[in-house]
């Protein structure tokens, strides 16, 4: 059973929203992805609201551009969180969509990660679910290490090239 849900306005936002399913993957959660537009196919995106929590979704994440409606009312219908991705756009470069998830109004909370932040996305939705998971909470806090490592790494082979910076 699906615990996360991702959806998406349009098969343009895959990339992104694919980071999302990638960091999902990691921690070995599932998740079922889908393309519902909520402004040219509302019957259908009102259904798969209504009907997340039966099919088991804890957490959606929902990623859109531009006006960016499709998180809001998934956080409207859905009565669990929803993560919002603002989309890049050609038009202002995301900011109309990353303004669009972040002002909801006082009720109908959404959680926002980065324009184009799926990863974080991914990530967030294993948090949450981590606070009823021993098991995954775990894992979240291994990926914690395996950051911190990673980048003591990259210091080290910095270190060791002999690049020093002088002021």
């Amino acid at each position: 059973m699906p615990k996360v849900g991702i959806v998406m306005g349009s098969d343009s936002d895959m990339p992104v929203m694919a980071k999302a399913a990638e960091a999902l993957d990691a921690f070995g959660i599932d998740y079922e992805m889908r393309i519902i537009s909520a402004h040219r196919e509302p019957e259908e995106f009102f259904s798969y609201a209504k009907e997340a929590e039966e099919k088991g979704y804890k957490v959606i994440i929902a990623g859109a551009g531009k006006a960016a409606h499709l998180p809001g009312m998934c956080a409207a219908i859905f009565p669990m969180p929803v993560i919002g991705i603002p989309m890049k756009t050609s038009d202002l470069g995301g900011v109309d969509s990353l303004y669009s998830i972040v002002q909801m109004p006082s009720g109908v909370p959404v959680a926002t990660v980065a324009i184009n932040g799926g990863q974080n996305a991914g990530i967030l939705a294993a948090k949450i679910l981590a606070t009823g998971d021993n098991e995954l909470l775990q894992k979240v806090k291994e990926y914690a290490v395996k950051q911190k490592e990673s980048v003591m790494a990259k210091d080290d082979k910095l270190q060791k090239e002999g690049y020093h910076v002088f002021l």
